[in-house]
């Protein structure tokens, strides 16, 4: 008998992969349901499926892939309890992040008249998403601070600096993240009021990381009280139903799509569709969603600003979710992918 799998609808790419392999379902993320996953052996989801004991405790299910970076959605102590194994499609979007963060400051250059050639960039996380934002701003002839606790316990503090340097020396500062609350790296509230009132430069705040990691109060609070001179927000707390007061005073709010590129998707899919593959013994471990080649941004002789708007124009995705912020899911789940570019120095 062929395993069922019960997939989010709004994956792309993935539709026909597994049919002829397995018993299909697909469902929106939101509906899966513990009746729909009971007689269930593999769920393939996004962040809107909470995989716990209310989803789970009752099914038959063996197998959870994530096709995402983040898997803060899966009670994995559960799972481990359980023995369903999980996995999920880790540095899948990164280069949509990076590319989405250049069109950030791209659209703040041109609005404000800032150059950020010198200026110092903060990057609080420093994993896949992290290095593609790093090597963004070195693009733009940023100055880089490192802050990850975890890689400067394991690697050695030398290539990174602790957050109170973070504070004191950002002209902006963009969060990479995981939203975690137990442990000594925990991230939830991560930058809070304290965080806030120890700023020293007035920075930009940047968050396409999870809603979590900032506190949106104390944020709003910030901006208010001229801690932080402006705000880019991709993860909202409590999505969809995120808080608008904080949208209108966002320089950019984008309904958690950062990175939603057709290249990430893509590449989410693949490594979803391969961990299935490996886990129930398809002959798919090479599958691989094929797209047209990418095309290239050539910066050497223009404004690296013009070339990174032009590849992606983060605005129209912010004026879409201004004027109507209680059409987030629906901008979220049918948003046109973009295409990920090569970068051409």
């Amino acid at each position: 008998m062929k395993p069922k799998i019960v997939i989010d609808k709004n994956i792309p790419f993935i539709q026909g992969v597994l049919e002829p392999f397995a018993s299909v379902v697909y469902c929106d993320g939101l509906e899966i349901s513990s009746e729909l996953v009971r007689d269930a052996d593999a769920l393939i989801i996004r962040t809107r499926t909470k995989c716990d004991a209310a989803l789970l405790q009752h099914s038959s299910v063996k197998f959870i892939a994530t096709a995402t970076i983040g898997f803060n959605h899966i009670d994995t102590e559960f799972c481990a309890k359980k023995g369903i194994f999980w996995s999920s499609a880790a540095g899948c979007n990164a280069v949509a992040v990076g590319q989405y963060v250049a069109s950030a400051l791209s659209f703040l250059s041109e609005k404000n008249g800032v150059d950020w050639n010198e200026k110092t960039l903060g990057i609080v996380g420093v994993g896949h998403v992290g290095a593609e934002v790093e090597k963004i701003a070195h693009h733009l002839g940023m100055r880089v601070l490192r802050n990850d606790p975890p890689r400067a316990d394991r690697e050695g503090a030398a290539l990174f600096v602790d957050l109170a340097t973070i504070q004191h020396e950002s002209d902006v500062i963009t969060f990479h993240t995981p939203l975690t609350s137990t442990g000594v790296y925990a991230t939830k509230y991560l930058a809070d009021a304290e965080f806030f009132n120890n700023l020293a430069r007035r920075p930009i705040i940047i968050n396409s990381a999870r809603g979590g990691v900032v506190n949106e109060t104390a944020l709003k609070q910030a901006l208010n009280s001229g801690k932080i001179s402006d705000i880019v927000i991709d993860c909202w707390e409590n999505e969809p139903d995120i808080n608008v007061e904080l949208l209108r005073m966002c320089a950019l709010g984008t309904p958690h799509i950062a990175g939603y590129s057709a290249d990430g998707k893509a590449n989410a899919t693949t490594l979803s569709v391969q961990a299935v593959a490996r886990f129930f013994g398809f002959p798919l471990e090479d599958f691989q969603v094929q797209l047209p080649p990418k095309s290239l941004i050539h910066i050497g002789k223009q404004s690296p600003y013009k070339a990174f708007l032009k590849n992606y124009s983060i605005e129209e995705d912010s004026t879409k979710l201004k004027q109507h912020p209680e059409m987030f899911e629906v901008l979220r789940n049918h948003y046109s992918l973009r295409r990920e570019s090569i970068i051409v120095p």
